[in-house]
């Protein structure tokens, strides 16, 4: 049975349940919109809980009746159908833990967020930005077959049509929830358009999935902020050289950079470099709670850390290795945004694991 933590969590969402169903007939709630719809997310999570919470109580009342009746009982007949009951009970109560658990695991709220993808080239010169193209076509194509929609944020083409960088945001339903693990180092194996030679080369690439943050969640205060305006540089069409619409931002406290040149307009560019500094942010506040939450073990399925190597596309071979789950899958239909099965084998994993920790919570309550 649910104890403990566990428990405790369901009785605290069931509470919170309420709390938000006030809070969104209020009217000032009303009249902020980002506000509201921040509850409205949140209510829909906390108010699966809360109908989970009621059934639970309810079969735990049943089923303290039925002992009741089991301990008086003297007639035969009336104790049968009393240990029916306990059994058809405790066999609900089985599957409703189940689905609790599952419930539980799926309570972040992050994991229902549209995202911000930055790939970056790193070993490998003109290769590794071709290949960081290669990702950016299959992510985009991963992302049409869901039906979500992309937009380039801010990107750094070279000559061959590679991407030193580019920034892009994906929009849909629970699209962090799929996209998170492919954070880290992704490598490629093949030989290079640029070498005349032959041989295979080794290049990587770095990918960071950014939970798209809201206003609400990071304030930034615009003391910190050091704004340059600048003429943007590189592919781009005539105004790239001939407007100051290119915006780089650096948040003093952290010193992180953000730079974005591909719209025609300033203003558009500053809100897009906003966008990025403000997720970055999100996530650098995620990651500190996550380490000190995880300091006394290591995720099974990796920090997600872009410096971890998560993942090798092996052209001769027509593979994709996947070091995490120690899976091999298709070269040809994963680059080509084929990456149904992947993403359901990570997801699972991290289910698997999460799982885990919950049954470990409650059986240290025993």
């Amino acid at each position: 049975m649910l104890k403990g933590p566990l428990l405790n969590r369901l009785a605290q969402l069931a509470a919170r349940a309420d709390e938000l169903e006030k809070l969104l007939a209020d009217p000032e709630v009303i009249r902020d919109q980002a506000t509201y719809r921040n509850h409205a997310k949140e209510y829909g999570f906390a108010s699966r809980a809360a109908a989970k919470h009621r059934h639970l109580m309810s079969l735990e009342r049943r089923r303290q009746e039925a002992a009741d009746i089991l301990k008086e009982a003297t007639d035969e007949e009336l104790s049968q159908l009393a240990q029916e009951e306990l059994a058809e009970i405790e066999r609900e109560q089985a599957e409703l833990e189940a689905e609790i658990k599952n419930l539980l695991i799926h309570e972040d709220a992050d994991a229902r967020r549209d995202v911000i993808i930055e790939i970056r080239a790193g070993t490998g010169g003109e290769e590794a930005a071709l290949f960081a193209a290669d990702l950016f076509r299959m992510y985009g194509k991963y992302a049409e077959s869901k039906g979500w929609k992309t937009e380039i944020v801010s990107s750094h083409s070279t000559e061959l049509g590679g991407f030193k960088e580019v920034v892009f945001d994906v929009k849909g339903e629970d699209v962090y929830s799929e996209l998170r693990h492919e954070s880290g180092g992704h490598r490629v194996q093949r030989v290079p358009v640029t070498e005349a030679g032959g041989r295979i080369h080794t290049s990587a690439v770095t990918v960071a999935v950014l939970p798209e943050a809201e206003e609400v969640d990071v304030q930034i205060n615009s003391d910190d902020l050091k704004v340059d305006r600048f003429r943007a540089s590189g592919p781009g069409g005539q105004h790239v050289n001939k407007t100051a619409s290119a915006i780089r931002i650096t948040h003093l406290p952290t010193e992180l950079v953000v730079s974005c040149q591909d719209e025609k307009s300033q203003h558009k560019n500053l809100a897009k470099a906003m966008r990025v500094l403000r997720s970055r942010l999100y996530e650098r506040e995620l990651a500190a709670k996550k380490q000190a939450r995880d300091a006394a073990r290591k995720s099974q399925i990796g920090s997600g850390d872009r410096s971890d190597r998560v993942r090798t596309y092996n052209y001769p071979q027509n593979r994709v290795t996947d070091h995490r789950l120690g899976k091999n899958y298709s070269l040809e239909q994963v680059v080509a945004g084929g990456l149904q099965k992947l993403i359901a084998d990570l997801t699972e994993m991290h289910r698997e694991r999460q799982l885990g920790e919950l049954d470990q919570k409650n059986a240290d309550n025993d």
